[in-house]
């Protein structure tokens, strides 16, 4: 429509200047001594439209042959773009698809175009790197830190992440140092390299700005503090002195904490520091019971025998089904001579859970007391938890042998 009203309009014009041009008589006198030249008014008209006409079509020509080299050399960029962008979208679906080598050849394809280049270089690496072609990935990483700055945080983040994979923590916490500014992803693959460097002080630095992230709620950053608390305890057991500083640091609430207080009471036994150990495992049973930590009651030799037999029958009255209890109890009562209070903890211990630890405790009580069939019968059922805990069928005796035993 629009196509047919500028038709009408052009005829329109070309007959209003064709009756214009009837009626116009006047003409031009242009004097160039010694000419003279008269000319219609309509026909200077008709030459002037005609020379801007050629002179037009002319400037163009000229424009359009000097352009035309840039516009073939856009044309080529923009052809090579549409490639690029094309092999690297292949590449992207292919390496989502999990097909690997496509997206490798997809990505060195981009690479070569040269658009997007970096991006392409590191999905190039993640490909090669699913490949287990460790020697081309790092090829494309090297390319890669060519081609961009040294805080490159797309290659940076990439390649500690590749690392971690293969769990070379060390070299990953290299490759994280070139952050000047570490953001959430980068921190927590921090945390995962220290994890593997088993630097637990720096583990527990890191979940406590991870936690002010919001990446771990409370309860996350408490099991992963407390791990790494506890690590960090028995990596310094060999030195007295560094696991001394070491306690002194840790905060009160966290010393209460079950598993802290059982991995300290452990290395203090071991250093022969019982009392220490047996005040850790009261303050923290203080706070919440736990049976595992209870166990190492016995084993935490105080000043005062009595008073620690004491402590436990108050924990008794609480806990009356509790089998390490009572076990502990039967420990702590044989070593200060009390046979029949060690006796009833022992069997009280072995009735609410028979365990291997219960019945080679009443084993050795019953050799002391001279009833041999008795420890015997205690040993054997040791051995017999001892075969179910590693899965293995009781092995038949021979039946000489066999009567020995009741």
């Amino acid at each position: 429509m629009k196509t047919l009203f500028s038709i009408i309009a052009l005829f329109a014009l070309a007959v209003g200047l064709v009756v214009a041009a009837r009626y116009n008589d006047g003409y031009v006198l242009v004097v160039l001594p010694p000419y003279r030249i008269e000319v219609s008014l309509n026909l200077l008209f008709v030459l002037l439209a005609i020379g801007f006409i050629v002179l037009y079509s002319l400037v163009r020509l000229v424009t359009t042959a000097v352009q035309t080299p840039a516009r073939v050399r856009q044309y080529r960029l923009a052809r090579r773009r549409e490639s690029a962008q094309a092999a690297l979208l292949s590449a992207l679906e292919a390496y989502f698809e999990g097909r690997y080598a496509k997206a490798e050849r997809a990505a060195a394809q981009s690479i070569e175009l040269g658009e997007h280049k970096r991006l392409a270089l590191v999905l190039a690496a993640r490909a090669a790197h699913e490949l287990r072609a460790y020697d081309r990935r790092d090829a494309y990483l090297r390319q890669a830190a060519h081609g961009g700055s040294d805080e490159d945080a797309l290659r940076i983040v990439t390649e500690a992440e590749l690392l971690l994979e293969q769990r070379r923590g060390e070299e990953a916490l290299d490759a994280l140092q070139g952050l000047p500014r570490k953001h959430t992803a980068a921190l927590k693959l921090e945390l995962k390299a220290q994890q593997l460097a088993r630097r637990w002080d720096q583990v527990v630095a890191l979940v406590g700005e991870l936690e002010r992230r919001s990446v771990f709620d409370s309860e996350q950053a408490n099991q992963l503090r407390t791990h790494a608390l506890v690590e960090s305890l028995r990596k310094k057991a060999l030195d007295p002195h560094a696991f001394d500083e070491a306690w002194k640091k840790v905060p009160d609430a966290q010393k209460r904490d079950t598993s802290v207080a059982a991995a300290a009471a452990r290395i203090f036994i071991g250093l022969g520091r019982g009392a220490e150990a047996q005040q850790i495992v009261e303050q923290s049973l203080e706070t919440a019971w736990d049976s595992q930590l209870v166990a190492l009651y016995s084993g935490a030799e105080g000043r005062d025998p009595v008073r620690q037999i004491e402590r436990a029958e108050r924990w008794l009255q609480q806990q009356p089904h509790d089998a390490a209890l009572l076990l502990v109890l039967g420990k702590l009562c044989a070593r200060q001579a009390l046979w029949g209070k060690a006796q009833s903890y022992l069997e009280a211990s072995v009735s609410v859970e028979p365990t291997l630890a219960g019945h080679v405790e009443l084993a050795r009580l019953q050799e002391k007391l001279g009833n041999a069939d008795a420890a015997r019968r205690h040993y054997r059922e040791s051995l017999e938890l001892a075969l179910k805990a590693l899965g293995t069928a009781e092995p038949q005796a021979p039946k000489a042998a066999a009567a020995t035993y009741p």
